[in-house]
């Protein structure tokens, strides 16, 4: 293919007339050419700027380059000379109009033959046509059914398609995407989904995206289409690179409860919204394996570490832990259980409840190797969590969570984590990555490859000394991702403050608008001055890509995503406020039956009232998560809540014969006054 395509761009006689001749290359002794940099002088009309593609055609040779730089000449030794020739007046008409030029710096793209390789000919200079374009960036390389479409070459009037190679985005060649610019106008966002959406409607391969939502209502609304209308540029860049502009077709959204436990935190609350939110809500097992991202690093030392890995081993993924027989006739003296369930977190308190009663009937220090100190540290730690993460760490064993095992194609997971603390993020974020890890080894999570998209990467792997789970974490997935099919696609505002590992591993990148503080990091070198300056100016939309196939960095336009704006969608479709516990358990489970009556559900709850009238928060709740998990069909909910929902306790009945007749009752004997008659001025006698 790649003979064929430049065979055809040398021999086409229409294609090389269709060419624009705009000036020719010059060589002198202090700016010589060289194999991968030439120099060419240009027309002052001529249409070219930073970034703007050419082609040297000398016959034998061809050579396609990008413009990085640019100088203007005229004969003028010294600027004095022009201020005299003026009289010192701007407007005046100097007697002798001076001819100027302009000089410009291309790096070179692609030579054709490509050996053996030689400097850049002499040779007229030429704008890049369509097909220069596809051979210059190698896309003429790429398979059709693997090109994802990241935007448009723009030049003057004409726009070209760009396009990327999947197996170099999303493996396993390659893979990866990392974008940066400055907040709010560069467009990080916006790029991310107009790729993802491409994704979806070019590649071949099965895919899902796992979105992080961390900044307010950024990812809340992509299966609705857009209140603005997509301007006509816009709608033009979708004809040429093929892509229909349109929401995501399926998205589903996560996110766990507020420490109430029956209202969602999250700000897609709007009941017109609330047909595909859905609860996220760990139990024991689903945090014990990632807890230590939870814990304090100095505060857990290795006794404790150990201590950790004995817990999960030995009592928490057996699920049931019995005691040894010596223990086991000393907890059976003291009316203790010799062996317990462990399932759940209220399980847990209880095992080390029963441990440590051992330790003091057996009046020991040590139990098996583990100092009493550590047991009751981990202890301190562990039995917490459920109050320091209420709403996303529940006490008994119901779990809410993702659609492990049958992911679907074509659909985004979003998972809200806005409203959240960091140290929730970072579990939630830990253990969705290693768990999405794990299922892309064994291939039963459902699809070929999975898209994770993070905001404020810096935030989960900074570029500091301190290693966290979080980021050896990302460190794995960008090594050994590509192979899986398990792609990052990150983003932030400084790139020098992300991790080098994690940044160094991504194959393509996109770079926006860019503060010129950030551009002085060492990261930024790699791009010449004037590159820079207009990386510094540009405007939403545009993005500088690089990319294997592309030898040199290229400036694309991309268009405005089809979805709806955070900012938009919660004018729009404004959050509704907490509510009571009756009326949040009928809200969660409406999503299993719409038709579901209030009060019928408030019926439910009021029967599990005490004395006082207030019902038992605990066990409703226990009993709405579990009807949740269960999923029973629509006109079983109301029935399986029920049962679910303990029974109202029992009311002490008074009997008449609970008490023996008066006359039955024996009588006090009288007992004289202690105080004389006058001396008893109450007359208590």
């Amino acid at each position: 293919m790649q003979t064929q395509s430049i065979a055809v761009v040398q021999s086409n006689g229409q294609a090389q007339s269709a060419r624009q001749i705009i000036g020719r290359v010059v060589g002198t002794e202090r700016q010589p050419n060289t194999a991968y940099q030439f120099y060419f002088w240009a027309t002052p009309d001529a249409p070219i700027g930073i970034g703007t593609l050419v082609v040297v055609d000398a016959g034998v040779r061809t050579v396609w380059g990008i413009v990085t730089e640019g100088q203007g000449y005229n004969d003028v030794v010294s600027p004095m000379f022009d201020y005299l020739g003026a009289d010192g007046q701007p407007d005046a008409q100097p007697p002798t109009d001076r001819p100027e030029i302009r000089v410009y710096s291309a790096a070179v793209l692609r030579h054709h033959p490509e050996q053996p390789v030689q400097p850049v000919p002499i040779a007229p200079v030429y704008l890049a046509t369509e097909q220069d374009v596809q051979v210059a960036l190698r896309i003429d390389e790429i398979p059709n059914d693997r090109r994802i479409p990241v935007g448009v070459y723009e030049n003057g009037a004409s726009i070209v398609p760009i396009y990327l190679d999947a197996d170099f985005l999303l493996g396993p060649e390659a893979g990866h995407l990392n974008v940066t610019g400055t907040s709010g106008l560069a467009a990080k966002t916006s790029a991310i989904q107009f790729l993802l959406t491409a994704i979806f409607q070019k590649t071949t391969k099965t895919v899902a995206v796992v979105c992080f939502n961390v900044k307010g209502g950024d990812l809340l609304f992509l299966d609705l289409p857009p209140t603005h209308t997509i301007p006509p540029r816009d709608q033009e860049i979708y004809q040429a690179v093929g892509v229909k502009p349109e929401p995501f077709p399926r998205v589903e959204y996560y996110a766990p409860y507020k420490p109430d436990r029956v209202n969602l935190a999250t700000l897609r609350t709007n009941p017109e919204l609330r047909h595909n939110v859905y609860p996220m809500l760990w139990g024991m097992r689903e945090v014990m394996r990632y807890v230590e991202v939870l814990l304090n690093k100095d505060d857990v030392d290795a006794k404790a570490d150990a201590f950790l890995q004995f817990l999960r081993q030995r009592v928490i993924e057996p699920g049931r832990f019995a005691f040894e027989a010596e223990e086991a006739e000393i907890l059976a003296g003291r009316g203790l259980p010799t062996s317990l369930t462990v399932n759940s977190f209220a399980d847990l308190v209880q095992w080390f409840e029963v441990v440590l009663k051992l330790l003091e009937a057996k009046n020991q220090k040590q139990w098996r190797s583990y100092a009493v100190e550590t047991i009751r540290k981990i202890q301190n730690r562990l039995v917490n969590l459920t109050t320091r993460f209420a709403g996303l760490v529940g006490e008994g064993d119901t779990a809410m969570d993702l659609p492990w095992g049958n992911f679907q194609d074509r659909t985004v997971y979003v998972i809200d984590v806005a409203n959240l603390s960091a140290e929730a993020q970072d579990l939630i974020f830990t253990r969705v990555i290693a768990e999405l890890r794990e299922r892309m080894e064994q291939r039963n999570l459902g699809v070929d490859a999975v898209v994770v998209v993070v905001d404020e990467l810096n935030q989960y792997a900074p570029n500091t000394h301190r290693e966290t789970y979080v980021m050896r974490t990302l460190r794995d997935i960008c090594a050994r991702g590509r192979y899986l099919g398990l792609v990052l696609f990150g983003a932030q505002q400084f790139r020098s403050q992300v991790d080098r590992q994690v940044v160094g591993n991504c194959s393509t990148s996109l770079y926006g608008r860019i503060e010129m503080e950030e551009m002085a990091q060492p990261g930024y070198n790699i791009f010449g001055n004037a590159v820079k300056e207009k990386m510094g100016a540009l405007s939403p939309g545009e993005m500088l890509v690089r990319h294997p196939y592309f030898n040199q960095p290229i400036f694309v336009r991309f268009p405005r995503p089809a979805l709806m704006r955070g900012q938009d969608g919660l004018q729009k479709y404004k959050p509704e406020p907490d509510k009571p516990l009756e009326d949040a358990v009928w809200e969660n489970l409406r999503q299993l039956d719409p038709n579901l009556s209030r009060n019928a559900v408030a019926d439910i709850i009021a029967q599990t009232a005490y004395g006082n009238g207030a019902p038992d928060k605990e066990r409703v709740i226990a009993a709405m998560q579990k009807v949740l998990t269960m999923r029973p069909p629509a006109d079983e909910v109301l029935a399986t809540f029920k049962s679910q929902t303990p029974e109202p306790p029992a009311r002490r009945q008074v009997s008449d014969d609970s008490f023996a007749p008066p006359s039955d009752m024996p009588m006090a004997p009288h007992l004289p006054s202690l105080l004389d008659d006058e001396e008893d001025p109450f007359n208590f006698r």
